[in-house]
């Protein structure tokens, strides 16, 4: 049995991709999954230092890693009203936060890209997790943060106010949707092995479908 370390978010997307494939219903035999969870930053970090055999990055990420990763043609996310957004404990603009603290979920995610892509001004940043970013603002650690996952919803409970959409800014900037996150598997397990991994993601996104 072959066992290959796999890390991925314990994010509602990410589980439903993983949940079939680390529970053996792919029909993948002979190999075995180890599964590591993380935020989303924390394996960026872990694929830079070649920790992981498979891994869930962001897009942002695999500009750096893609030497000794191969980004598969399953699992990736891709979306449209989903994007990051700066969010602030009071009603301000993007002008009045040039040379803020600004909190954000990682360097390397795309939160972060679609920040610095929006302009400049936007490099006093304080990296959280992305479930500490809304606490951190509450207690005045930064002037604004830039929230991901299911925070884009929860964020009026905390009283807190939305300064821009940066997804929505890239979509309209752009025209495409918005990069968020890909699965990578490490070159060196050889073509013949990543072909195998990546028809047992999709089979195992597949079986997320069906078993909803």
């Amino acid at each position: 049995m072959q066992r290959l370390s796999l890390g991925y978010s314990p994010c509602p997307n990410d589980t439903f991709i993983f949940h079939a494939l680390v529970h053996g219903q792919t029909g993948c035999s002979g190999i075995a999954f180890d599964e590591q969870l993380e935020d989303v930053e924390t394996l960026n970090q872990l694929a830079l230092q070649g920790e992981l055999d498979l891994t869930k990055i962001s897009y942002h990420a695999f500009g750096h890693l893609r030497h000794h990763y191969c980004l598969l043609r399953s699992g990736g996310a891709l979306g449209r009203g989903c994007g990051p957004l700066v969010i602030a404990p009071r009603k301000t603009s993007m002008v009045e936060l040039r040379g803020q603290k600004i909190a954000i979920p990682g360097q390397l995610t795309t939160a972060n890209l679609l920040l610095q892509l929006y302009g400049e001004g936007y490099e006093n940043l304080l990296l959280l997790p992305f479930d500490q970013i809304m606490p951190a603002l509450q207690r005045g650690e930064a002037a604004a943060g830039v929230i991901i996952h299911e925070s884009r919803f929860t964020y009026p409970q905390y009283g807190l106010h939305q300064v821009v959409d940066l997804g929505q800014w890239w979509e309209e900037d752009s025209g495409c949707p918005i990069p968020l996150g890909g699965i990578l598997a490490r070159r060196s397990l050889g073509a013949k092995l990543i072909k195998r991994i990546d028809r047992a993601l999709k089979v195992s996104i597949e079986y997320a479908y069906a078993h909803q």
